[in-house]
């Protein structure tokens, strides 16, 4: 290979026209669909899926032990979303020869063999109404061949919600099943009561598993639930279903409504002093592979490089006095501008709000901001009471993380911008540029994070990638 070849950098406003019009996205699908579907000729699919209204159909998967309640969710969901709703019973309701074997393999106590599942399953999504409305599909697959042979087949979901809970609550819950004759919707004499009276006094009692049956069902889901996991990690969310039901109607649809877009991440994180900026930048860079971007970091480092740009820096890094805007902006944009920013995305913090300001009308602008809050008391108590150690560089807390041992704490140095009257200016000058981030960022995402950092992180991993 020729060495003295460079890679092509990508304009960076074709980056962002790509992520506002959702191109990589539309791609992603046109070309998924294409591969699955295999049509003879692919010239009128495309335009034909190119003119279908909604290009971000429902595919989705509800799964779970039997009694968890997935039926009732699927349902809801596919009511939500105007998709189709389709069961192991739908499935045999109509007069195909498929159908028919499937029901005779019922009829004989048999289970159907996974090649005809599958055969029957790809046959129903493929009718006009799953096509144009999307489906939603429930306790299918049942196993982890089931859900390879499924994939091979071209029925991948975009969603698979994992309904979970104790075996005891499961067996508590198979007894009193209630289900009303009109609808089919499935009731509980304790867990889902309906709130339309007249649908409660005609309401009957369901069939239930024996506690024999039921355990059996179970030890078999248990052995086949890690598999399923691991077929669908990268679209599962796993809810605990041993909660009030509306809370897990209302987290499995937050979950499906969530656009996970093929887009390149462009994340700002915003916060006080203290507010953990740096600590959740690191877990956002690890998990997703995005690049790490520290802008004193990345000062400092440039005031050191000897290029032309740091040896304007260095005067104000020496003087511990603030680098002009103009500077940190030509700064940011050499960074972000590089290959390894381009090509995975990047998370950018510990920059001033007058710099994110410039940021947004540079061709370098994010496409999520996280603003971390956190009231004054608080960011005192988490700044003051740190400090370092200078032999190993590790950071101590005296309430949250104190050090080890006597020796390591006689040795603890404290920052000079870790001084309660330097935070408390910081704090100041914070508090007075924020009223002005809401126009400047008006989707801002705004995240508690006077709580548990893995709470704090889990909140943004969920807005991350939604609209």
């Amino acid at each position: 290979m020729d060495e003295t070849v460079r890679p092509l950098r990508i304009p960076p406003q074709m980056l962002v026209y790509a992520d506002k019009h959702n191109i990589f996205h539309l791609l992603q699908s046109l070309v998924s669909s294409l591969i699955i579907d295999q049509p003879e000729d692919p010239i009128p699919y495309l335009i034909g899926l190119l003119q279908r209204s909604n290009m971000d159909i429902p595919r989705i998967l509800v799964v779970g032990p039997p009694s968890v309640g997935k039926h009732t969710v699927a349902k809801k969901l596919s009511a939500e979303l105007r998709a189709v709703l389709v069961t192991s019973h739908t499935l045999l309701q109509d007069q195909s020869e498929l159908s028919q074997q499937a029901r005779t393999y019922t009829m004989r106590v048999q289970e159907t063999p996974v090649e005809h599942l599958v055969k029957l399953i790809q046959k129903r999504l493929r009718e006009t109404d799953c096509f144009n409305q999307g489906w939603v599909l429930v306790g299918i697959p049942q196993s982890h061949l089931q859900a390879l042979r499924l994939q091979e087949a071209g029925i991948i979901p975009d969603h698979v919600v994992m309904l979970e809970a104790p075996d005891d609550v499961l067996l508590e819950r198979s007894q009193g099943r209630l289900v009303d004759p009109v609808t089919g919707d499935i009731y509980h004499q304790t867990f889902i009561c309906p709130t339309d009276q007249t649908v409660a006094q005609r309401l009957e009692e369901g069939r239930s598993l024996s506690d024999k049956q039921l355990l059996a069902d179970l030890q078999h889901y248990r052995c086949e639930v890690t598999g399923l996991s691991s077929a669908y990690q990268h679209v599962l969310k796993t809810i605990n279903a041993d909660q009030p039901h509306a809370d897990i109607y209302q987290q499995a649809l937050a979950f499906v409504q969530a656009r996970h877009h093929s887009r390149i991440p462009r994340v700002l994180l915003l916060g006080p002093p203290g507010s953990g900026k740096s600590l959740q930048a690191r877990r956002l860079s690890n998990k997703y592979k995005m690049v790490d971007v520290c802008c004193s970091e990345l000062l400092r480092s440039v005031a050191a490089n000897g290029s032309d740009l740091g040896e304007k820096i260095r005067p104000y890094a020496d003087a511990g006095r603030p680098v002009p805007d103009g500077l940190v902006l030509q700064v940011l944009e050499d960074r972000l501008s590089r290959l390894d920013c381009s090509h995975r995305g990047w998370v950018l913090h510990d920059c001033e709000l007058q710099q994110a300001r410039s940021l947004q009308e540079s061709l370098y602008q994010p496409n999520k901001v996280f603003l971390l809050e956190l009231t004054d008391d608080v960011c005192l108590e988490r700044i003051t009471l740190r400090s370092t150690d200078p032999v190993t560089g590790q950071r101590y807390h005296t309430v949250s993380r104190p050090p080890p041992n006597r020796e390591v704490y006689d040795r603890l140095k404290t920052r000079p911008e870790d001084k309660a009257q330097t935070v408390t200016h910081t704090l100041t000058q914070y508090r007075n540029h924020t009223a002005a981030l809401q126009s400047v960022y008006p989707d801002v995402v705004h995240i508690n994070a006077d709580q548990d950092p893995h709470c704090v992180f889990e909140a943004m991993e969920n807005k991350l990638l939604t609209d």
